[in-house]
């Protein structure tokens, strides 16, 4: 895997020195689509089983799976504990956490499944300690905590977006709205409803080049930018909402608290003092899984409250909800 980081490496310094102009675009956006390639063999490395991007062994249960990301000693062992009486081993020392932990919390009648994961370290995208298995079992969570000290909130933020960027994972993002369709033959047709302000024909065609297709539809219905469009074509992006809990509001003072409510879905807490996690994190937490209870009504009598049937909102039909229950209720159901 040395020489794939080593190409990355020197394609990437090649891009940072070329200036980006009408006569370099073509030439950018191959370089680009090359870099992006050699990023996919990160993410999913040849070679088949038990390779370096496998993540830890984590059985799915309940509705949905929260996953904790951050660096060592930001108290994620301490809120995992808490909030599911799960035992995730915390102490004042870095990687405690050398495995992921799984635990149950319950939240208006659904099952959340919450995992706790080791401490990656900057680097974790490229191998660097157990980030890619970190990362790996990140991918298949329906929400993620960035668990963050609020001493250096910003810094940290930063650092741990970039190696989950690496791996494939866009956050509080929605899939591109550009449509790729190959054609057998007619060459590349390019069309958008809007405005296309942060690339040109020339970077749309290199990229297209660059991943050998030569016939294709290609419709933006957004004003996308390069990556976006190699996103859409790579089609390996996983697009899941994040909150960034900002930990130890403890250690600081009032003023310095406002400031971080203005990092964008935030939340400050304390898990030392359990402050501000039932009240605000464990609900926000629900509005960002959207979810929806469906409460049954037996006949001649009324509806019961105390044991919802909990669906993911746009997997909410009739067929949904009997599936929920079990499989063999729709085949006999009369519409």
């Amino acid at each position: 895997m040395d020489g794939v980081q080593r190409s990355i490496k020197e394609i990437e310094d090649e891009m940072a020195k070329t200036q980006k102009n009408k006569a370099t675009s073509y030439h950018l956006g191959q370089l680009r689509a090359k870099l992006a390639k050699l990023k996919r063999e990160l993410i999913t490395p040849s070679g088949g089983g038990g390779g370096p991007g496998q993540g830890f062994d984590v059985a799915k249960t309940g509705i949905a799976s929260v996953g904790f990301v951050g660096f060592p000693s930001v108290g994620k062992s301490t809120l995992m504990s808490g909030l599911t009486g799960t035992h995730s081993e915390a102490a004042a020392y870095e990687f405690t956490t050398l495995t992921s932990v799984a635990g149950t919390l319950k939240v208006h009648g659904a099952p959340i499944q919450i995992i706790d994961l080791p401490g990656i370290i900057e680097g974790a995208k490229d191998g660097k300690g157990r980030g890619r298995q970190v990362i790996a079992v990140a991918r298949t969570c329906n929400l993620i905590f960035i668990v963050l000290d609020v001493g250096k909130p910003l810094k940290d933020k930063a650092i741990i977006e970039h190696e989950l960027e690496g791996f494939g994972i866009r956050l509080n993002k929605k899939p591109p709205n550009i449509v790729v369709r190959k054609k057998d033959k007619g060459g590349i047709a390019i069309t958008n409803t809007v405005p296309l302000t942060k690339l040109d024909n020339d970077e749309i065609r290199a990229v297209l080049s660059e991943y050998r297709i030569s016939n294709a539809d290609v419709s933006f219905r957004q004003d996308a930018n390069v990556e976006e469009l190699i996103d859409v074509i790579e089609g390996n992006r996983i697009y899941i909402p994040a909150i960034y809990v900002l930990n130890k509001i403890d250690s600081i003072s009032i003023e310095e608290l406002d400031l971080l409510y203005k990092i964008p879905n935030s939340v400050p807490i304390s898990s030392r003092n359990w402050w501000n996690i039932d009240d605000e994190l464990v609900e926000k937490m629900w509005q960002e899984l959207d979810l929806v209870r469906v409460y049954t009504k037996p006949r001649k009598a009324a509806p019961d409250y105390t044991a919802p049937v909990v669906l993911k909102r746009g997997k909410s039909s009739v067929e949904d909800f009997c599936n929920a229950i079990h499989k063999e209720i729709f085949k006999q159901f009369k519409l």
